[in-house]
């Protein structure tokens, strides 16, 4: 009698197993993690600023919906496949100038025009500034203390920093930080209100809810964070309790909204990066040459993997002329597809369109 040999995995033996999702392990590691750091930063919650509650809250909403978008993407076979062999080339030499071009200076959209460049750069950075200002001060991983002498005393995570001078210029740029972010997201956003209302192909191609939605939200939350300095410096404070409670309410609708709407590419970002790196290293190795004109389009490896999520998929692409549709060209495979309805074999035509390259 031959042994049974197997070993069956006991339950409960490991971690995910005492989650029912990923999504569930996900927030709940996330806010172990926040609560940890927000016990550090407060010094044994010892410094909590009650005012910041309601940010809190809608941060704590926004991760969760940032994390449900996000795990329903990431499980998708294409998805999976490209994050996967994303993380392996993300040590390339190349990775931190595509991290700059694509995180930072946003190169990829200064050739499509300087307008469009200037726009994404004041928004992009506008709304980079504010989050980096505002998370550890509703966290309370920052915040600033004030003796006697007339110096601030700068505190991140339970540890005193530096000593700044109330009336000097780093305590100048602490105290107007999210005004020079609200400043910087409302030109960019008047720059990208004009131009879509100025523009007919933006025009032809917008949507009230996914177009213009996002960007009233954001010039909302900037221009009621700018009311809040006014009246407290000019108007003395007056109807400032109310402003603050507008502008606290604007900010928590838009954190719940973000991951749902066209401000979700913002935490995605990142993952152009995998994308950049996965093109770039398997384009070095070997490249695909279309089957009906010879002409080099994609790597090898990107061929095969799109025929192989496509199969996972069961959608079948498998010509009867022997080859995938995913083994032609952009241009070739128009006009095969054209052959199909037409009845006449435009794919075997070796001029191309005179557009194929056009930008636009």
């Amino acid at each position: 009698m031959q042994a049974n040999t197997s070993i069956t995995k006991k339950p409960g033996s490991s971690v995910n197993d005492a989650f029912a999702s990923h999504f569930a392990k996900s927030m709940f590691l996330t806010i172990a993690g926040l609560l940890i750091l927000t016990f550090i930063g407060t010094r044994m919650f010892t410094h909590v600023d009650l005012n910041l509650y309601g940010y809190m809250v809608g941060t704590i909403v926004f991760i969760g919906g940032f994390f449900y978008r996000f795990i329903a993407w990431g499980e998708r076979p294409p998805t999976k496949l490209f994050i996967k062999k994303g993380l392996k080339l993300l040590f390339r030499k190349s990775t931190p100038k595509t991290a700059v071009n694509h995180l930072a200076i946003y190169d990829f959209i200064r050739n499509r025009g300087v307008y469009r460049w200037v726009q994404h750069i004041l928004i992009g950075w506008g709304c980079v500034l504010a989050f980096l200002v505002t998370f550890p001060l509703v966290f309370s991983w920052m915040y600033f203390t004030m003796e006697d002498n007339g110096y601030y005393t700068i505190v991140l995570f339970g540890m005193n920093i530096m000593n700044v001078k109330a009336d000097g210029i780093i305590a100048w740029l602490s105290y107007n930080a999210l005004n020079i972010a609200a400043i910087m997201v409302t030109a960019g956003v008047c720059m990208a209100l004009y131009r879509r209302l100025k523009n007919m192909q933006a025009r032809a191609e917008q949507k009230f809810m996914y177009d213009f939605l996002p960007l009233y939200l954001l010039l909302f939350i900037s221009i009621t964070g700018l009311l809040l300095t006014f009246q407290n410096v000019v108007l003395h404070g007056w109807m400032q309790p109310q402003m603050s409670l507008i502008h606290q309410f604007s900010v928590i609708v838009t954190l719940i909204y973000l991951p749902f709407g066209k401000l979700a590419h913002i935490p995605f970002r990142p993952l152009s990066v995998f994308a950049r790196n996965y093109r770039e290293h398997y384009s070095e190795q070997h490249m695909k040459e279309c089957k009906v004109c010879g002409d080099q389009f994609v790597s090898v490896e990107q061929s095969n993997d799109v025929i192989q999520v496509l199969d996972v998929n069961e959608i079948d692409f498998n010509m009867n002329d022997g080859f995938n549709l995913a083994e032609l060209c952009l241009p070739c495979r128009r006009k095969y597809r054209i052959a199909k309805f037409s009845g006449f074999a435009t794919h075997q035509v070796k001029v191309k369109e005179a557009n194929q390259n056009a930008n636009g």
